[in-house]
């Protein structure tokens, strides 16, 4: 299984947001468009949302304790879930908050040639930044649709990633429509609009974030593919007759596999625990990802 660079796509996400960032927040200063005052708190909070991301990262790395014989590799879960709330509330919310104050006190744009520039850059920024975590979704979702992929991903951090970059882009086209309808059509109400809608689309994109990482976070195992994989090349060694019971948890980066098999006879206790010692290291060659592994031999699920 190809594993994608997580860390890679946030740190390219990160240096384009923080660009972007900048960016419009000088344009918004100068023209008073609510749309990129939206833009410029959404690409704020995105980079905010980055940091968590690698703080997460970081901290699911450090090694098992007593107290954590797992490990944390859900921690990265947790702040991948708290990414989800702060794009719903300081991204969302806020963008609909400006908008709904642009629609009672409209004014007209200043220097719009000015956010129409800028709005371009950040495109082109983001556009780098979505190429750049499209390359590393694709190492590891095959033939799946992006949303087929997106539902059923076990990689926090990608996913989130994943999600930001497209919203942002598609914020990016909203407010470029919203500020070209607003000056050419001499109308602050566009503007007003379109910040609207970059709120209702942070939020809906937040809500799927936040919905997929609970999963995570309650405990789900592998995909059904790596999960029948796994069985099958139990049940291929030569010393497990069947596998009567097989369960996964996904721990961050790692997961953990509890499997029930009937062994076929042995002539000694101790040739038993060869065989099951040698098919557990041949399951963890080919699954590399599994970390932990707990074999019991049993006659009966």
């Amino acid at each position: 299984m190809a594993g994608a660079d997580s860390a890679r796509a946030v740190f390219l996400a990160l240096g384009a947001n923080a660009a972007i960032a900048v960016a419009k927040y000088a344009a918004a200063a100068v023209t008073g468009s609510g749309s990129m005052a939206a833009e410029a708190v959404h690409s704020t909070a995105d980079c905010g949302n980055q940091l968590l991301l690698l703080l997460g990262l970081k901290r699911s790395r450090r090694a098992p304790d007593r107290e954590h014989p797992l490990g944390f590799g859900k921690e990265t879960y947790f702040w991948s879930f708290i990414v989800a709330i702060m794009l719903f509330s300081m991204g969302g919310l806020f963008s609909i908050y400006e908008g709904a104050h642009k629609l009672f006190a409209r004014e007209p744009l200043s220097h719009p040639y000015i956010a129409v520039g800028v709005l371009l850059f950040s495109i082109a920024m983001e556009a780098a930044s979505m190429a750049g975590a499209l390359r590393e979704v694709n190492k590891v979702r095959g033939a799946a649709a992006l949303w087929s992929w997106f539902r059923a991903t076990r990689n926090s951090e990608l996913a989130v990633v994943f999600a930001e970059d497209l919203a942002a882009l598609a914020g990016l086209v909203f407010a470029l429509l919203a500020v070209l309808a607003a000056w050419l059509l001499d109308d602050p109400l566009y503007d007003a609009l379109g910040s609207l809608a970059i709120g209702a689309l942070l939020m809906v994109v937040a809500l799927a974030v936040g919905a997929q990482v609970m999963q995570l976070l309650v405990g789900q195992g592998v995909e059904a593919p790596v999960r029948q994989a796994m069985v099958e090349h139990f049940e291929a060694d030569p010393a497990v007759e069947a596998v009567l019971e097989l369960l996964t948890l996904h721990m961050g980066a790692d997961v953990m596999v509890a499997v029930k098999a009937k062994m076929r006879e042995h002539p000694t206790q101790a040739a038993l625990v060869d065989a099951i010692n040698d098919a557990e290291a041949s399951f963890k060659a080919r699954f590399p990802q599994v970390r932990w592994i707990f074999f019991e031999p049993d006659v009966r699920d």
